[in-house]
Order: structure tokens, then C-alpha cells, then sequence
């Protein structure tokens, strides 16, 4: 159970680290929009939609570079999960037993 919970602390600090990540490019371009759980994809762009870097390079390649992030959020928040089911399991043997 220690283990477990060194474990789930050390990925909540790296949660936080990405998301501190996130809240960086958002206010690097304010088209990006300011949601830490939305890929930018979602929101409206002014003008045509830049899906190419020929349209506005700096953009999508900051674009692309948040949605890695937050991609790598979800993926934390995910091991985050499995990781606290595991610990409740091994807590609730621990006192059930």
C-alpha cells in the first residue's frame, strides 16, 4: 500500500506539471482557447481553417504541440485511475481480510 501510494502522489505531481504545461501554450495564443481538458481542435478558428502548416505555421505547430500535451494529461490521468483502483483493492483486502 505504500508503494501505491508513493506511486499515485508522484503521478499527481506530474499531473501537475503538465498541466502547468497547458495553461503555458494557452496563454502563448489566445486562439488556442483557454480549456486545460479540450484538445484545440474544438474550437472555432477566425478565418479559414489551418490544418497545413502553410497557413500559419507558428500556430498549428503550437496547436499540435498542446495537443500532445493534453494527450499526454489523458494518458496520466488514465494510469492515475488504474493505479487508485489498484491501491482501493489492496486497502479493502488489507481491512476485509
Amino acid at each position: 500500500m505504500l508503494l501505491g501510494s508513493i506511486f499515485l502522489i508522484i503521478l499527481y505531481l506530474i499531473l501537475q506539471y503538465i498541466i502547468a504545461w497547458i495553461s503555458f501554450f494557452n496563454n502563448l495564443d489566445p486562439r488556442l482557447g483557454n480549456s486545460t481538458w479540450r484538445f484545440s481542435y474544438d474550437y472555432p478558428v477566425i478565418g479559414e481553417r489551418d490544418i497545413s502548416d502553410l497557413d500559419d505555421k507558428d500556430f498549428v505547430r503550437l496547436r499540435r504541440k498542446k495537443n500532445k500535451i493534453v494527450l499526454l494529461m489523458y494518458s496520466v490521468v488514465l494510469i492515475m485511475f488504474l493505479a487508485s483502483m489498484s491501491l482501493l483493492s489492496q486497502f479493502l483486502l488489507f481491512f476485509f481480510s
